[in-house]
């Protein structure tokens, strides 16, 4: 029996995270393009707003901010036939407009809004945009791949994280550092299919990933009328996403000096045994908190969610009382979360 998935309220954030079946390493540049085409169009149909990714050889990461349903404004005919090119050809939406004419000359006003209705519901919709996403890119490759069948490894998994920039940020920092972790590349903006490289190129989507970025700082939390200016986003994230401890040896040739730091061997070494390591450092390897910590976010968050959903009870057992747990490994500060891992916390990237 499947576990019910832990849901927000209003509008919430998640960190989702889906494998390729038997861990293959599928996905070539050109179809990774193909994935994150997909996305942004589903990201413009639904409303689900993608703050950062990374897409790897056989997964991807995801930091979704989902709207609040009842707040979405009702979906009109225009917006409806303005959207529906991202996602079906010119005969699909040539057809939905030709049944909406129908539909209206007739005067029948509960079959117009059955019409809208069937893409409405699609509109905020968390499991809908995932099961989407990954249905659109399994016909994608199954069919560069001359294959049949599922794509995906089980379902994906999911992490409810508080909508406060201490949490989102850290979240946001772990997906772009996949990259990093796994000795692709030494910094995150040489990967280009991750949030923060595609932020930093000045490409034809970098506006798109600067806004998703922008909407985890504190300001645009408290202000949804914010706007946020990339400089500034941009200068506050990379503090945070880059490790300024790490020793660094002398450069002739630009004439930059030496920086004294900690050596890659001394950090592994505190890292296996569960030290504490400062945030930017421990996001350079697998944290299993982001993919199995169930609710991120500070104590009364996580409290939060733990009173308010009966399944807590039932997954966590009667005696529990509290849902928040201290997270190992490092200085998360106020950060906690609802299920405490017990082994292999920090593993290698």
């Amino acid at each position: 029996m499947r576990t019910a998935r832990l849901l927000g309220e209003g509008r919430s954030f998640y960190h989702v995270m889906s494998r390729v079946v038997d861990r293959q390493m599928v996905f070539k540049a050109k179809d990774k393009e193909v994935f994150r085409k997909i996305m942004r169009n589903l990201e413009a149909f639904t409303g689900v707003r993608v703050v950062t990714y990374c897409l790897m050889t056989n997964h991807f990461h995801l930091l979704l901010d989902i709207p609040d349903r009842d707040g979405l404004p009702p979906l009109s005919e225009e917006e409806l036939l303005e959207v529906l090119p991202l996602l079906y050809d010119s005969a699909a939406v040539q057809s939905v407009a030709q049944e909406l004419d129908r539909a209206r000359e007739s005067g029948n006003e509960e079959w117009r809004q059955e019409i809208l209705g069937r893409y409405e519901k699609r509109r905020g919709d968390l499991g809908r945009f995932l099961k989407e996403l990954k249905q659109r890119v399994t016909l994608y490759m199954n069919k560069r791949l001359n294959r049949t069948g599922t794509l995906w490894e089980g379902r994906y998994k999911s992490v409810l994280v508080e909508g406060s920039e201490a949490a989102l940020i850290t979240v946001a920092a772990y997906i772009d550092l996949n990259p990093v972790r796994a000795g692709l590349v030494q910094n995150p903006e040489d990967y280009r299919w991750c949030g923060y490289a595609e932020a930093v190129s000045g490409s034809r989507g970098a506006k798109q990933a600067r806004s998703g970025l922008g909407t985890i700082l504190s300001e645009s939390l408290q202000d949804s009328d914010f706007r946020s200016d990339w400089r500034r986003t941009q200068n506050r994230y990379r503090l945070f996403l880059y490790d300024q401890g790490i020793e660094r040896s002398a450069n002739q040739e630009t004439g930059e000096p030496a920086r004294r730091g900690f050596s890659e061997e001394t950090v592994e070494k505190v890292i296996s045994k569960r030290g504490q390591v400062p945030v930017p450092r421990i996001l350079r390897h697998r944290v299993r908190y982001f993919c199995d910590g169930a609710v991120l976010g500070t104590a009364n968050f996580v409290n939060e969610v733990f009173e308010r959903e009966q399944e807590c009870r039932m997954r966590f057992g009667e005696k529990r009382e509290t849902g928040a747990r201290k997270m190992r490994g490092a200085d998360w500060g106020e950060l906690r979360v609802l299920r405490d891992l017990q082994k292999d916390v920090i593993g290698v990237p």
